[in-house]
């Protein structure tokens, strides 16, 4: 569906790298390690992960790697711009393969732009001629050439008309002196008592006057002045109220290649019912879908994600980053692990904190090269395609109805259901014939809680044995995932560069809010911080999208947010009682405390917001603590990975000797537990799941 190119650069034995700010040699590469050399002789074996994820760390003489497109601008040009991108990008891949949707296309090569008999300059002249004659104008070759290269360069983005997208200045032509002396006397005034906009206009003649000398500056004209205090004043700076005001909401059969010789060469992308019970945010009981990306050549698992309802294109684009960027260079990482391993799981853990963050941090992470999927809408959208062709990611769409053209992944599934979930409570079976009585009051787990187990249940499976893999030189020894890559790695001589965590950034979902005198509002959160004080109530420089500005959220934790500002990077903005809530929530249990809030004062949205805040800490410590009702454990069973004690009812808290209440003339208030240590709300491991243990596990493998 789409042509490799930007490919990414690689780490090579013998290339020359920057890490921790020092210039490295790089001598080997051995599985998830690669050996470095340096200046002074002295040697280093490091993660790849690691490597990566350094802030400093580059390829020396290697182009600079392309980033994750912004395809958010792309929507914002006008419709009748973005049309005629769509149709220069089709006479732009005939030009370069001779079919208009791309390589492996349907439809036949027409003579003039058959790569096999014209050079590039004779179909570049072909297509000049032949968009002539359909009315584009007067076209050049040039004109051809010069719209090829940008869109190699920066996909569909290039291909736009670029005057359809550009902001008028807000200052329009005039003399920058003046906009720093109308800025400098609006800074003046600012905190004093109002006066009228003429009164600033001797102020500003004085400013110029005091930084340029007398007569230096040519004296603007009064209705330059006006337009220009008007445009540049804040919101409620002038006597008639905010001058701006801020926009509301805007709204044949199957084919599989036999062999993968690259990790990477071919990813399998499928998604599944997984065969087990979750409780879901609405508080049925029902299996959640699984959407997993399989690598051919090792069988490694390099993505997996949860969610309870069909995927959405959110979980296309996090399954990509997930495969696209090493964990450790991902915002907070260490931080939200070791956060979601702090309350224990009603089970004995799989592995230790530090030997989860570890073997995290070894998962193998590649830029894939060609991923097939089957023909769902999530998979073929356009913001999909289009991020995967900007990354040079070739995606490849298997042929209807043939289930066994994705083979290696319908496989995977069932190792999952297999190892995995027969093992879980709430376990279903392969079908209702294989289904007990009792599963779903045997089910006691969240969507979420499920994701962190599957996490976990990763890393072990990368470490077992896998009948589908030999080594050419053991032909009878199954390695495992991590054994295959070591061994690929090895054959092709080479690491290709991951993404890193500001393109993860760039594949979170994104939408459009306005930056107000208070910060940016989303569902009655306030997401504020020093650096948004020039843009208060100012529109973004995007056009066609009513002065908002572009939102990068977490639908898995709504606790900050990331913007993009004019310098063009993705700066994240906390909420402003995000130290007062210290686990991830989602918008669910938000709307659920606001339910609870709704007879509140809604006038002072300050302490209206205050008030959700300390009612959303409370209830997670009651949850935590075991005071609960049973409504309050559902809601954030289903919307948090901390576990669920059982609720203490007075009436059972009974003392042994004399049969009084033990909560009797005590306070039932949890205004104490603020002096509980942190980590010590971990309930007693619950037993009788049947959940295997590893190590006896890896004993059989």
């Amino acid at each position: 569906m789409s042509a490799r190119h930007n490919a990414r650069p690689a780490v090579r034995v013998g290339a020359h790298v920057r890490f921790r700010g020092v210039k490295w040699q790089v001598v080997a590469l051995a599985g998830q390690d690669i050996h470095l050399v340096g200046p002074d002789g002295g040697g280093e074996a490091v993660l790849t992960g690691h490597l990566f994820a350094d802030p400093g760390f580059t390829v020396i003489g290697a182009d600079v790697p392309q980033a994750a497109p912004q395809w958010g601008l792309f929507e914002t040009a006008p419709a009748a711009a973005r049309e005629k991108a769509l149709a220069w990008q089709r006479h732009v891949r005939e030009v370069e393969c001779g079919l208009p949707g791309g390589p492996g296309s349907k439809g036949a090569v027409r003579p003039q732009y058959d790569p096999e008999q014209h050079t590039l300059a004779q179909r570049e002249q072909a297509k000049a001629e032949e968009l002539t004659a359909l009315g584009f104008g007067r076209v050049s070759r040039t004109t051809v050439q010069r719209m090829r290269l940008a869109y190699r360069k920066q996909g569909l983005w290039g291909l736009l008309d670029h005057r359809s997208t550009r902001t008028p200045s807000p200052t329009g032509r005039a003399d920058e002196r003046v906009v720093t002396a109308v800025r400098e006397a609006l800074r003046r005034r600012r905190g004093r008592s109002k006066g009228t906009i003429n009164g600033l206009f001797p102020l500003i003649n004085q400013i110029l006057e005091d930084r340029h000398g007398p007569g230096t500056v040519p004296a603007p004209s009064q209705a330059t002045l006006y337009r220009l205090v008007t445009t540049l004043a804040r919101p409620g700076e002038l006597p008639s109220g905010p001058v701006r005001q801020v926009p509301a909401s805007v709204d044949g059969r199957a084919f599989t290649p036999a062999t993968a010789l690259r990790p990477g060469e071919q990813i399998q992308v499928d998604t599944t019912r997984l065969d087990v019970l979750a409780l879901f945010d609405d508080g049925r009981l029902a299996r959640p879908e699984l959407t997993i990306a399989v690598d051919v050549a090792t069988r490694a698992v390099l993505a997996a994600v949860l969610c309870p309802s069909a995927t959405k294109a959110v979980d296309a684009a996090l399954l990509l980053a997930e495969m696209a960027v090493p964990h450790p260079a991902r915002p907070t990482w260490p931080d939200i692990l070791r956060m979601d391993h702090a309350p224990a799981l009603p089970h004995q853990r799989l592995a230790a904190l530090d030997e989860r963050l570890a073997g995290a941090a070894a998962r193998p992470v590649v830029l894939p090269e060609t991923i097939v999927v089957d023909r769902g809408k999530v998979f073929v959208s356009a913001a999909f395609t289009a991020a995967c062709e900007h990354l040079g990611i070739s995606v490849q769409p298997a042929p209807p109805r043939a289930p066994t053209a994705k083979g290696i992944v319908e496989r995977t599934f069932g190792t999952i259901n297999a190892l995995f979930c027969q093992h879980l409570p709430g376990y279903t079976g392969c079908d209702v014939t294989r289904r007990g009585p009792d599963t779903e009051k045997d089910a006691c787990y969240s969507v979420a809680q499920l994701q962190d187990l599957l996490d976990e249940w990763l890393v072990h499976y990368h470490h077992r044995p896998h009948e589908g893999l030999r080594h050419p030189m053991m032909p009878r020894k199954a390695l495992t995932p991590n054994q295959m890559w070591a061994a690929l790695v090895a054959v092709a001589g080479h690491v290709p560069v991951p993404l890193t965590g500001r393109d993860y950034l760039e594949l979170l979902p994104v939408r459009w809010q306005a930056i107000t005198a208070s910060g940016i509002r989303i569902h009655h959160r306030t997401y504020d911080a020093d650096l948004l004080a020039p843009y208060r109530g100012q529109p973004s420089p995007v056009a066609g999208r009513g002065g908002k500005w572009e939102i990068h959220y977490n639908p898995h934790d709504v606790r900050q947010i990331w913007i993009r500002l004019p310098d063009g990077d993705l700066t994240e903005i906390p909420w402003i009682h995000r130290d007062h809530v210290h686990q991830p929530f989602n918008d669910h249990t938000w709307q659920h405390i606001r339910t609870l809030a709704v007879h509140g004062n809604h006038d002072d949205a300050e302490h209206y917001e205050a008030g959700l805040a300390d009612a959303l800490d409370q209830l997670m410590r009651r949850v935590t603590t075991g005071h609960a009702t049973k409504a309050e454990q559902a809601l954030v069973a289903r919307a948090t990975t901390a576990p669920i004690p059982a609720a203490r009812h007075p009436q059972h808290d009974t003392d042994p000797t004399t049969g009084e209440s033990a909560q009797h003339g005590e306070d039932d208030s949890i205004d104490d537990l603020d002096d509980a240590p942190d980590g010590d709300f971990s309930p007693a491991p619950a037993t009788g799941f049947g959940l295997y243990d590893a190590h006896e596990e890896a004993d059989r493998w």
